[in-house]
């Protein structure tokens, strides 16, 4: 071998050694500036010490030798890994008030009883009236099965909620929410960083739904999904299964594998399975684009028209103080 692919070669491996370390800390750098718990100046403090020996690192590998600074580096590495994996997820911390319980449920038999069912009465995103119920339903009562999608800037991002029907009038949502302590605010990249718990919420209609277009100026659409009924029983009862497991086991949100939509996936792969991986469960707002192609939605429309007629927006907002809220949302829907 050339003296000069020789070096072309040592050149090329430093560039890749380099461009992992750099990738490496700028991961480490962000999981200390959302996880260590010291205020500034302090935490600026540790970021440079975690930077300067980054660098000191790098240095190494193009100076003095390659297997030195990368060897340096990865042991920098092993001790952030090892503090990062010991952060675990707890229920003991002072919540925002619309987190500041969790849902749980009891079944026997046809009869489910759920506590902390929230039913706020929204006025504005800091004016409210707290209400937290518990609400009894009858599985064999269960007739119907909702996905509502509500964006909030962007097409391809949305909320997700899923909400049950009862032949006796009763509605129920549930929403995958994050648990923001108080004072947090939510940030998707913080999301990946262990910065908020996860939670599973029951919820009145005119809370979860209503409070996406009417107070906070989202826009919501409701469609209707064409599930059996042992299927549908089954997704209603693991979502009690699953809010039940995060009361005794609480875990970390995270942005793309622990979300309002990756966590419902989880759950009807487990019933049914064969559904594919697609890119629009991480891009929600497309979601109903893609449990159209499943034949997941109602027959006979197409999905433009699905979503003109599910476009519950304004509805929402003149059913605002109305009882019978639930069904002037639905006014129009195909499969109601």
């Amino acid at each position: 071998m050339s003296i000069n692919t020789r070096a072309m070669l040592s050149a090329g491996l430093k560039l890749l050694l380099s461009l992992f370390i750099l990738c490496a800390a700028l991961w480490g750098s962000l999981a200390l500036y959302y996880q260590l718990p010291l205020p500034m100046p302090w935490l600026a403090l540790a970021l440079l010490l975690w930077l300067g020996l980054t660098v000191l690192a790098l240095l190494r590998l193009w100076r003095i030798s390659v297997w030195q600074g990368f060897f340096m580096y990865l042991v920098m590495h092993a001790a952030l890994l090892t503090w990062w994996y010991n952060l675990t997820p707890s229920n003991q911390h002072l919540w925002e008030d619309d987190v500041a319980q969790m849902t749980y449920g009891e079944v026997q038999g046809n009869q489910v009883t759920l506590y902390n069912v929230r039913n706020f009465d929204w006025h504005s995103e800091t004016d409210y009236t707290a209400r937290w119920e518990t609400r009894h339903y009858d599985l064999s009562k269960l007739t119907s099965v909702d996905m509502l999608t509500s964006h909030w800037g962007m097409d391809a991002i949305a909320h997700v909620l899923v909400s049950f029907g009862f032949a006796d009038d009763q509605f129920v949502t549930f929403s995958v929410e994050i648990r923001k302590k108080q004072g947090q605010q939510f940030s998707e990249v913080a999301g990946f960083f262990k910065q908020y718990e996860l939670s599973i919420l029951a919820t009145d209609e005119r809370d979860a739904i209503a409070v996406r277009p009417n107070v906070r100026g989202e826009d919501t659409y409701l469609y209707r999904i064409d599930m059996p009924a042992a299927i549908r029983r089954q997704l209603f009862l693991s979502y009690i299964e699953q809010a039940n497991q995060l009361l005794e086991e609480p875990r970390f949100y995270n942005t793309v594998t622990a979300n309002c939509t990756t966590l419902v996936f989880g759950m009807m792969q487990h019933i049914s399975g064969g559904l594919p991986l697609d890119s629009r469960l991480l891009l929600t707002g497309y979601l109903p684009s893609y449990v159209a192609e499943l034949d997941g939605l109602t027959d006979g429309f197409d999905l433009a028209q699905l979503r003109t007629a599910g476009r519950i927006t304004e509805r929402s907002k003149q059913a605002q103080q109305s009882p019978n809220y639930s069904k002037i949302i639905r006014e129009g829907v195909p499969g109601w």
